[in-house]
């Protein structure tokens, strides 16, 4: 009798350390959008988003625990005008020839209950590295609809200035400010 209790007691707590498990999920190439604003000589603000994106997420919602690790194909820069998406890719701004990749690593991930709130982390563009905090405005866990897979969805933003990344050209004139506006879908390994 004692050896069972003892081994229930065993099954129970292996069980509720699965539950407790940290979960990969890759990102959603077709769902993932890093976009971008900046303020165009004061007379309105553009927006331009990255059409390709990989990597991982990785959660353990119940130990408040995770890891971003995310690359942008920078040659994706979506302006909406092809010779224009050439012109930010030139050396004065993202210099796509040399720097063809951003990343963005997590230092650390803050909860508010099970829910990430923020991610501060590491972002690199053009070989240089930045430390930036995204504020998390909405997340999703949950059963994918379609995939019939556990998935995470969210929405996240910062602001970052240009000159710091060493693609400042035309600032003040063009705004030094840019603000990120990301839209995450990623699914479980």
């Amino acid at each position: 009798m004692k050896t069972t209790l003892v081994a229930a007691a065993f099954a129970t707590l292996l069980a509720g350390q699965a539950m407790s498990a940290p979960q990969t999920y890759s990102v959603d190439p077709t769902h993932t959008f890093p976009r971008f604003s900046y303020n165009h000589m004061g007379m309105s603000k553009q927006i331009l988003r990255f059409n390709k994106t990989s990597g991982t997420v990785v959660l353990d919602q119940e130990a408040k625990e995770a890891k971003v690790d995310i690359t942008i194909d920078m040659t994706s820069i979506d302006t909406g005008f092809e010779m224009f998406d050439g012109h930010i890719q030139g050396a004065d701004f993202l210099d796509t020839a040399k720097y063809p990749t951003a990343t963005f690593k997590s230092t650390k991930v803050n909860f508010e209950g099970d829910k990430p709130v923020s991610v501060e982390g590491d972002l690199t563009i053009k070989d240089v590295t930045k430390p930036v905090t995204l504020t998390i405005t909405s997340f999703y866990k949950g059963p994918h609809p379609m995939l019939k897979k556990d998935a995470i969805g969210a929405n996240a933003t910062a602001v970052i200035k240009r000159t710091e990344f060493n693609a400042g050209k035309f600032a003040p004139g063009v705004g030094d400010e840019v603000t990120l506006d990301i839209a995450l879908e990623a699914v479980a390994q």
